[in-house]
């Protein structure tokens, strides 16, 4: 299903949006807190800058916004439809999801803002030259 090559790949592993090959973050467990924004510069395998200009994460905010909304719709659609606490445990879930979560919206919409601007270009294996 995750294939290298995609789009979703990239975003889901956080890996480079170029080449695929390596993680674009210096530790790759997003609760890893202190160490949570700290990204490598360039990519060792193909070497794609990360920060494309300065402050080029910032765009991800916006990004952020949309994905937090997914989970907490999500969280909503859990605790109260299927679950079916009050509206008041409800809304203490939604918020306990966003909490838990933040760290792993965070690195999504980082993901998929990188994944805006940069595509898979797939490395040129030796054997296809010859």
């Amino acid at each position: 299903m995750l294939k290298k090559g995609t789009k979703l790949y990239s975003i889901l592993t956080g890996s480079c949006p170029k080449c695929h090959e390596e993680s674009m973050y210096v530790n790759t467990n997003p609760y890893a807190l202190p160490q949570l924004f700290k990204m490598h510069e360039r990519c060792s395998n193909c070497g794609t800058k990360y920060k494309i200009e300065p402050s080029f994460f910032y765009g991800s905010m916006y990004v952020s916004y949309a994905v937090g909304i997914a989970f907490a719709v999500a969280a909503f659609v859990i605790s109260f439809l299927f679950v079916g606490t009050s509206l008041v445990n409800t809304f203490i879930a939604i918020v306990a999801t966003l909490i838990v979560f933040m760290p792993v919206i965070i690195r999504l919409s980082r993901n998929i803002w990188i994944n805006f601007f940069i595509k898979y270009d797939p490395p040129v294996v030796k054997s296809q030259l010859e």
